[in-house]
């Protein structure tokens, strides 16, 4: 059978992590080019985490991306940050429906199970408005940063770092070219609410920024309009999450909130550091300094990361509203989840219960190794510099494609640093996806036996 044969035969999942892997094989060879580093070469297993840090828009370094990586190799980064953020197979079908090549049955699928909760007919309309819509908002924030940073740099310095970071935040990567992330600007008005902003559409899913723009048209043509359950649900629970982590995040650490210089820097901050723990990666505080409490909001932040068919990574926050709405409808001794006056499927609920306890498990099994290597690999490190805090923290970013770090990353050994590799292709892709390539797709009723009960609880 011919590789091309396979391919159309092969399942959506399999062509998304194929596609996945082969831009980070891409990457890892452009990065390894001497002329995309400016000093010392870099090492093929560094070269492999940050171009898989880049396609699954994730924002963990093991080197400085602004003062290690020369200007080429800076932009080989941002064109896998833009890429992984899209999905190869997305830019692909986009390119072959502006050159009039017709798509096979199989990108559709894939196109189907990345965007869409529903089966729709107007899939290549949701393709066109993903890239149009990215490509907006990114030329938007490169606008409104480069007035942020014109005052500072030259023009055209400017437009590159209000580029690369409107990007890299658009995609939820969390990459920077600054060493502190965005410390030094942890007051700035435009630059904290536009970085924001660009995470927020970045992270909320491309099928909902398409369902609340097809309802404006609509409205505009006076025709009836209703947003969907999952609009509805991400919409909120979004929302919910922004507010829960700012308050508590402006209680926890209030203490250190009072050393800083104004109201400005009081309110930005646990705004920013909300917002971005979820998906993107920047910080404007030190993650290090942090109270232990805070950081296990984070990580809880964390773990449920962005909205279904975005740039992020982790359960998503479907899976949180879900699991919210099954627990107090079990309280209420209810048969049927509802949300929103619709009650949702029962697969779903059960999928949704399985994905949290699979994640679970994983991350468990890949912190497991970590602390394993943690003595083997890196017998001088003292365990203030790799704790089991910093190696969870990192284990759980690297899961939701966050890119947050307590300053270890680039301390870890070979093996640790494929372990989070590893992790960050699991987060991107998905674990339901991976567990289809793993285990297949088929579908068995299973034997049946006598019904027997257990205690619980």
């Amino acid at each position: 059978m011919s590789l091309r044969l396979r391919l159309l035969k092969a399942h959506p999942a399999i062509l998304i992590l194929g596609s996945f892997l082969l831009l980070i094989a891409l990457g890892t060879l452009l990065l390894k080019l001497p002329f995309s580093v400016k000093d010392q070469a870099i090492s093929w297993t560094d070269a492999l985490f940050t171009a898989t840090s880049a396609v699954c828009v994730t924002g963990l370094v093991v080197v400085d991306t602004g003062t290690y990586f020369s200007r080429f190799g800076q932009c080989v980064i941002l064109m896998l940050i833009q890429i992984g953020g899209l999905g190869l197979m997305t830019v692909s079908v986009a390119l072959f429906q502006w050159i009039g090549k017709s798509v096979s049955f199989r990108q559709r699928m894939v196109m189907q199970d990345l965007f869409a909760h529903t089966p729709r007919e107007d899939i290549f309309g949701l393709v066109r408005s993903i890239v149009l819509l990215t490509l907006g908002a990114e030329l938007m924030g490169a606008v409104l940063l480069t007035v942020h940073w014109y005052p500072e740099r030259p023009f055209l310095s400017a437009v590159y770092t209000a580029v690369f970071h409107s990007v890299s935040a658009f995609c939820n990567a969390g990459f920077a070219l600054y060493s502190d992330s965005m410390m030094r600007y942890s007051g700035d008005i435009l630059l904290n609410l536009t970085v924001c902003g660009l995470i927020i559409l970045g992270g909320i899913g491309f099928p909902v920024l398409y369902d609340v723009q097809s309802r404006f048209r609509k409205q505009r043509s006076r025709k009836r309009a209703r947003l969907s359950v999952q609009t509805k649900t991400v919409i909120l629970t979004t929302v919910i999450l922004i507010i829960f982590g700012a308050v508590l995040f402006a209680f926890l650490e209030q203490n250190s909130l009072k050393e800083l210089p104004s109201l400005t820097h009081r309110i930005l901050v646990p705004l920013f550091q909300s917002v971005t723990c979820r998906t993107a990666g920047f910080n404007t505080v030190d993650i290090a300094s942090l109270q232990e409490a805070t950081l296990a909001m984070m990580i809880f932040l964390m773990f449920f990361g962005a909205s279904p068919g975005s740039c992020g990574g982790g359960v998503k926050t479907t899976t949180l509203a879900l699991l919210s709405a099954f627990t107090l409808s079990r309280v209420r001794r209810m048969r049927r989840v509802n949300i929103f006056r619709k009650s949702i499927p029962v697969e779903t609920v059960s999928r949704s219960l399985s994905l949290v306890l699979v994640s679970i498990g994983i991350i468990a099994l890949v912190l497991f190794m970590l602390l394993l290597g943690k003595s083997s690999e890196n017998p001088g490190q003292t365990g203030q510099q790799i704790s089991f805090l910093s190696c969870f923290f990192e284990t759980v970013s690297a899961f939701g494609t966050v890119g947050l770090s307590m300053g270890i990353t680039g301390n870890l050994g070979i093996w640790s640093k494929y372990w989070i590799i590893l992790m960050m292709i699991v987060g991107r892709v998905g674990v339901l996806t991976f567990s289809y390539i793993v285990v297949g797709t088929g579908v068995s009723n299973g034997i049946e036996y006598s019904e027997e009960n257990l205690m619980i609880g």
